[in-house]
């Protein structure tokens, strides 16, 4: 009844609650129901696919919402393109988009990396209290570097 995988998971969920992580702990019960009632063969393989598509979908629907909203409007955006700060903004959306689709890219073509990310990551949300958005981009970041890398050797 005790998969390594299984365990492993639980003990994500002892690390999201010694570090008042709620992303953590919500994101390993979920996975440990979903393995405890027998559909992890089924929606992982889903999850796997799909999640980080359905992820940036929702990161991207609570950023467009102060629009939709009326919150942002284009009067805001007519003074925040005066701001210096709005432009290093910009500048650094692009550059992380980018580095993410680099991102997507290794991971699906260098799975072993995945758990190497994964582990960061994990440590990154319950050491310093992260953001779990850094497979994405640490994959991206991960791809520039290993580049460079084959560029020098």
């Amino acid at each position: 009844m005790l998969s390594h995988p299984l365990l492993f998971m639980i003990m994500l969920l002892a690390i999201g609650f010694i570090a008042k992580n709620n992303s953590l702990i919500l994101a390993a019960a979920v996975l440990i129901i979903l393995r405890l009632i027998g559909a992890d063969e089924k929606i992982f393989a889903v999850l796997q696919t799909k999640g980080i598509n359905w992820g940036v979908t929702i990161i991207t629907i609570a950023v467009l919402a102060p629009i939709a909203s009326g919150q942002i409007g284009f009067k805001e955006l007519g003074e925040a393109i005066k701001s210096p700060y709005a432009w290093i903004a910009l500048a650094a959306g692009m550059a992380v988009a980018l580095i993410a689709k680099y991102g997507i890219q290794l991971l699906s073509t260098d799975p072993h990396i995945t758990t190497a990310l994964v582990i960061g990551t994990i440590l990154a949300v319950a050491v310093f209290k992260g953001v779990a958005v850094g497979p994405l981009i640490g994959a991206g970041i991960a791809y520039m570097a290993m580049k460079i890398f084959d560029f020098i050797k």
